[in-house]
């Protein structure tokens, strides 16, 4: 079992309210249980999608139609875009455990626990100088590499080093998750961070040890912000909570 699949195992159904996808986030409205949620994905984009080359979403304009269980089963997707749609969705449906949250943001857990460690961090994330002040060593791999970040492809030779391993949740969308946890140290300690993240105990049972992700306070603000272009940051100023969350 994957864990996109473990996640889906612990989702009630709901009824999709909306879908949004931004330039740079994905949002999902559900009603559950009497509840109206949303959830956020990084919008990933198929690299190889050309026009007329086949549509990247498939049932576009048709998608507050189906069950939230079944949008939330595109997490699955080869299609990158539609596995983001997926995950906004799981990312709504999932039971919330806000008594193990913890309003900490990932720069504030990653500074904390960092110094004078061993840190590799998959993907690019604007607190990147601010923690290379304090970590003895800090690697940053990227799929598409500026500055001093190294390639993916390095990630066999940096993450056996570290020993603060911090993946992005956008790993989950292009399913690069459950090889890059093989790779780590048995001692080392992982973080999942960024609004993609799950904020779910399913991520302990597969080796992560802290979860540092997104929660929306103001649905309407944000699917406006979303709409409109916005990056992350001004997403979280108009309605997102940041936390983190241990084992318990």
């Amino acid at each position: 079992m994957t864990v996109v699949d473990d996640l889906l195992a612990v989702l009630h159904d709901g009824t999709v309210r909306d879908v949004r996808i931004g330039a740079f986030w994905t949002a999902v409205v559900v009603e559950s249980e009497g509840r109206r949620r949303c959830g956020l994905a990084s919008t990933l984009r198929d690299v190889s999608h050309h026009h007329g080359g086949g549509s990247a979403v498939r049932d576009a304009g048709a998608l507050t139609e189906r069950r939230a269980r079944e949008l939330a089963e595109l997490a699955r997707s080869k299609s990158f875009l539609e596995a983001t749609i997926g995950m906004a969705t799981i990312n709504a449906l999932l039971p919330r455990h806000e008594e193990q949250w913890t309003d900490l943001n990932a720069e504030e857990v990653l500074a904390q626990r960092g110094v004078g460690k061993r840190v590799a961090v998959i993907g690019h994330f604007p607190f990147i100088p601010r923690l290379q002040q304090r970590a003895a060593t800090l690697w940053v791999l990227e799929q598409q590499p500026h500055g001093e970040d190294l390639p993916a492809d390095a990630a066999s030779v940096v993450i056996p080093q570290a020993d603060i391993l911090a993946l992005s949740g956008t790993t989950l969308l292009n399913h690069t998750f459950a090889g890059l946890m093989a790779l780590r140290r048995p001692e080392a300690l992982v973080l999942v961070l960024g609004p993609t993240t799950p904020l779910s105990p399913v991520l302990f049972d597969h080796g992560v040890h802290l979860l540092s992700g997104s929660v929306v306070v103001d649905i309407d603000a944000v699917l406006r912000t979303v709409s409109q272009g916005a990056t992350f940051g001004q997403v979280h100023r108009r309605g997102v909570r940041l936390v983190t969350m241990g084992r318990g």
